[in-house]
Parts: C-alpha cells; structure tokens; sequence
C-alpha cells in the first residue's frame, strides 16, 4: 500500500497521521520513566514512607503488566479492527489511567492507574508499527520504522527529564494530569483526521448526528461522583448532613463501600448498559466486544497470564540482591502451566489469537528470537551503567548517575534512524548484526571500566557505540518481521517483536544479575575480616569500603561481560536467522521467495 490511504487521503495525510501517533508512541513512552524521580513523591501521596521502597515496587510492575501482557491481544484487534480505532481508544485508555493515577489515595488505586497506563501506552506500539506498513511498501518501511523506534527510545531520555521540570513547578499529581490531556488531544486529533479520509488500515465508515445525550450525562456524573470517592473535598466530608455519604455501610469498610462509592457503581454500570444499548453510544462496546471474541480473547488470557507470570517474578525483585522476587518461582509456574494452556488452545482453536503459520517464515520468528536478545543485553545498560556510576563517581547523587546514561539513550534514536534508512540497501540481518558487535564491543569497553573511569570523557565512547549499535538493530529486525507476515497479521507480529524485547529484558536481568553477584560474592570472600583491616574499635573504614567498592565494580564488569555475550549472539542469529528477509529497494539484492535478482 502507498502513501496514499485506502480512504483516498494525499501523502500528506498518511503521514501527519502517522506523525501524531509517532508522538504519542514517544508520549507514552516517556511515562514509563517519568517515575524515576516522581516515586517518592507518589509513595508519599499512597502513605508509603521513602524507606519502604520494596512496597512500592508494584507502581512499576503493574505498569510493566498492562504495558506486556495485554499486547499481543491489542495488536490482533488492531488487525481486526483497524490501526486508528486501537490508536484512539489506546491514547483514551491511557488518559482514563493518567487521571486514576492522579487521582489515587492508596496502592491499590494507583496501581490499578499505572496498569490502565500500561494497557494505553503498550496498545499503541503495534498499532503504529502495523500503520507503518500499511502506508509504505515494504522497501520504503526502514525510515519510518526508525523514526517510531527513535521517538520511543527519545522518550526514555524525556521521560525524566519531564518529570523533573513539572516536579519543580508542582507536585507529582500534575504530571499525570497533563497525561491525561495530552492524550485526549492526541486521541481527538487522530480520529479527526482519519475522519477526514487520512485513515490507513481499515478505515470504517463515521458516525453523524448528536452524541448520546444520555450517555453524556451519566458519564459527567461518574465522573463527578468518582471524583468525590477519589479526592472527597474535606468540607463535606466534616459537613454534619453531607458527611454521611462518606460513612461506610459496615464498619471498617473502604471507600466503595460508602453511599457515594456505592452511587459511583451503579452509575458506571448504568452507563455501561447506555453503550450497549443505544443507537449512537458513546462507545461501541458491542463492536469492540465482537473484536474481542474474533481476536480470541481466551488465547489471549492464556497468554497474558503467562506473560504476567514471567513479569512478575523478576520486576518485583530488587535486582541488586536476588533473581527472583520471593514469591517468584510460583508466578513461573503459574507462567509455565498457562504457556501449556495456551498451546493446546492454539492447537485446538478453530481461529486462534496466533493464526496458524502466521510466523512461519524465518525471518519472521527469526526476528521474535533477535529481538529477545536485543532485549536481554539492552537492559545491562539500561539498569547497571547508573549502578556502575552510584557504586564509583555518583555515590551520594542516584540523579547524576542516572544522567550518565543519557549518553547511551541519545545514540540510541540516532541508530535508529540509521538502521531504518540502511534497510532500503542493506540486508536487515547485516544490519542488526552490525549493531549488535558494536553494542559488544561498547559492553567490553565496559567492563574494563575502574573505580575512576566516569570521570574521563573516554568513558562516553562505549556508551554512545553502545546506544548506536543498539538504534541500528530496531529498524532493520521491526522490518523484516513486516515484510515476512500477511497484512493481515501486521499488528500482532509487531505485538509479538516488542513483548520478546520486553521479556528479554526481564530475563536478562536476571541471568545477568545471577552471574554478577557469583563474581561478587567471589570476591567478596577474599576480602580479610574488617578487624585486620580497619583500626582497633572501629566498625568500618576507608580502606574497608573501597574493598567492597572493588568488589562491586568487579560485579558489573562481569555483567557487561556477559551482556557482550548477549549481544554477540544476537548478531550472529541476525545473520543466519534474517538472512533473505526482502526489506531493500529494486535493485539491491535478491527475491527472498525465488532468489532471482531484483532490478529497479
């Protein structure tokens, strides 16, 4: 399909549309890391003390959740359904889970927030990879596809950077407010200009006439009602007759279990029946409904569940002191028996989430198999770089250290966008695996770091041939896992790259963490009793802490050591697993089918 839309839209069009969503890929992607310096704060708004970090672990996981486990789900109804609808609804989505966040009184709360969030910000990334290739031809896909990879990665760099500039002017609270209208304006604008004819996918016919009234109002409603369950304003709260409505029926019971939180339930199970009722609903639940049944949404429970299994087990561990967190082995066995549902659902399934060789070329699980890789050594620089630099420089500043891999994250979209214009004359496997020996070689350099590195400017070399090498590896694997599935797959394949990317990272961190802390503990064996060290009646000394420094440093030399071994085997397998994946313009190369040679 070109860049002119199927509904008829200019070049023009397509690719203002595709811009907007870019954005808020890039949007999204910037909250995953906006609670970097915004946590304690958070903690703090939910009653959790700064000691009490571990407790606070589920603000992040739970956003991990909804932003994995939901994805292959969300990318076959962008399939079904089309690009735009999933993009609007995702952007809708992430705007409802901004204003719970904001909004949230304690963990549950915000968790149920930063989930919604996941589901939003996840949703997008398929939908916006599958638009890609809905306007593009496959040899024209590799600058676009870099530049959605580029805008992600930026995000990571913005994100904090986001976080802090609303932190100095207000409190955490605002920065999630602001999520929430950007999303609605990104939503409105995107599903205004597909309404215009610049609508790629499967464009569907709109809608005319006045809204549902009726719908409209009980919406205001829940949503003034919710707002008094969330954040009740003390005056009536204290008043003696209004206060009433903030008495639990039971005592002890919760908010929910007031006459206001009892008013906010009946109402969204009002408006709920009004959508699936009406003749102009505010929201087509039958549709989406029926998308949900078509996608298979058992397959996809099966298949969530397992991947919520494999997230939980390692997001909720505290990656410098153990592999699994300590209920982990059973979210993996829960993950382990709802892989083997899911299997033998897809066997049995007369139209499954996973439609039957719809991955069957190389390429195409060749790039699910890369991209897990990528994932496993990205996550060395992305987690233990800034422990490298509070261990050794940053000691007493965790913002310093983590600004050290601002380098990396810079070099990143760069490659990025160089990958994506190399796969019109490159093959993608040479490509990805061109990037991933220099992600190597910058992890070697690496780990030959010492306790003084940070502070040269040599040690901003690895970090950018590492961020480089790592930009140069999306494009081309995003690519070739397009052009190796039906159109009518596009949005699940997509989905199915970045969830082996995402549980790349959750495993590789803890293999790696694994071998790190044996050579840690290794080393920390032969450090002498800190008598035979330290003076006479002391409990610690200089000396005896730049033992355990040593220790500690020798601990993340061995992790990127072994993130090198990662990303040297991803190249390898990009090489032999993408070769023959047909990305490149007429004239550079060979059919991928026939062998016979392309000519412009």
């Amino acid at each position: 399909m070109s860049t002119t839309s199927a509904a008829g839209g200019t070049a023009r069009g397509p690719r203002l549309l595709l811009g907007l969503a870019a954005v808020a890929v890039a949007f999204a992607a910037a909250d995953t890391y906006v609670v970097v310096l915004a946590l304690v704060d958070m903690m703090a708004g939910v009653g959790l003390s700064p000691d009490q970090l571990q407790r606070a672990a589920p603000i992040i996981s739970g956003f991990l959740l909804g932003y994995v486990a939901m994805l292959p789900l969300i990318g076959r109804i962008a399939d079904l359904r089309g690009r735009v609808p999933v993009l609007t609804a995702s952007l809708v989505v992430f705007a409802v889970g901004s204003i719970v966040t904001a909004a949230a009184y304690d963990m549950p709360s915000m968790v149920a927030g930063r989930f919604l969030q996941g589901v939003g910000g996840g949703g997008l990334v398929p939908a916006t990879l599958a638009l890609v290739a809905d306007l593009y031809p496959r040899e024209r896909r590799g600058v676009p596809l870099g530049l959605v990879s580029a805008v992600q990665e930026i995000g990571s760099v913005v994100g904090p950077l986001y976080g802090a500039a609303v932190l100095a002017f207000a409190d955490w609270r605002a920065i999630f407010l602001i999520n929430l209208a950007v999303g609605l304006v990104l939503a409105a604008a995107i599903a205004a200009l597909a309404s215009r004819g610049a609508g790629a996918g499967r464009p569907r016919a709109g809608r005319r006439g006045l809204p549902d009234l009726v719908g409209v109002a009980l919406l205001l409603l829940l949503l003034l009602a919710g707002a008094l369950v969330f954040q009740p304003p003390g005056s009536l709260r204290a008043d003696i007759d209004y206060g009433r409505l903030f008495i639990p029926f039971v005592e002890g019971g919760g908010r929910w279990l007031t006459p206001v939180g009892a008013a906010t339930v009946v109402l969204a199970m009002l408006l709920v029946a009004r959508t699936l009722t009406a003749r102009r609903p505010l929201v087509d639940l039958r549709a989406w409904g029926r998308s949900l049944r078509e996608a298979d949404v058992t397959g996809a429970s099966y298949l969530a569940v397992a991947l919520g299994g494999v997230i939980l087990a390692f997001a909720t561990a505290d990656p410098k002191v153990q592999v699994f967190s300590d209920q982990g082995r059973w979210y993996l066995l829960g993950a382990a028996v709802a892989t083997v549902a899911f299997v033998v659902h897809l066997r049995r399934a007369s139209d499954p989430l996973l439609p039957r060789g719809a991955l069957a070329a190389r390429p195409a699980w060749g790039s699910v198999v890369v991209s897990f890789l990528i994932g496993a050594a990205l996550i060395a620089a992305l987690i233990d770089v800034p422990l490298f630099a509070r261990t050794t420089t940053y000691q007493d500043s965790q913002l310093l250290a983590a600004l050290v891999l601002v380098r990396f994250l810079v070099a990143l979209p760069v490659g990025a966008v160089v990958g994506g214009y190399l796969t019109r004359v490159l093959p993608a496997g040479v490509i990805t695996a061109v990037g991933m020996v220099m992600a190597a070689v910058g992890f070697v350099m690496m780990s030959r770091w010492g306790v003084d590195a940070l502070e040269s400017w040599t040690a901003t070399v690895p970090l950018v041939v590492g961020g480089l090498g790592f930009g140069l590896a999306l494009a081309p694997v995003n690519a070739a896992v397009l052009a190796h599935t039906a159109d009518a797959v596009h949005g699940l394949a997509s989905a199915i790259v970045v969830v082996a990317r995402m549980v790349g990272m959750l495993v590789g961190i803890s293999a790696l963490t694994t071998i790190g802390l044996r050579r840690y503990y290794a080393e920390q064996a032969d450090i002498p009793p800190i008598q035979d060290v330290c003076p006479a009646g002391t409990t610690r000394c200089a000396e005896y802490s730049d033992l355990l420094r040593a220790a500690g440093i020798a601990q993340e030399q061995t992790v990127f050591l072994g993130a090198a071994g990662c990303a040297a085997l991803a190249a390898v397998l990009a090489l032999v697993l993408l070769r023959g994946a047909d990305t490149r313009a007429a004239g550079h190369g060979r059919d991928a089918a026939t062998g016979v040679p392309l000519v412009g």
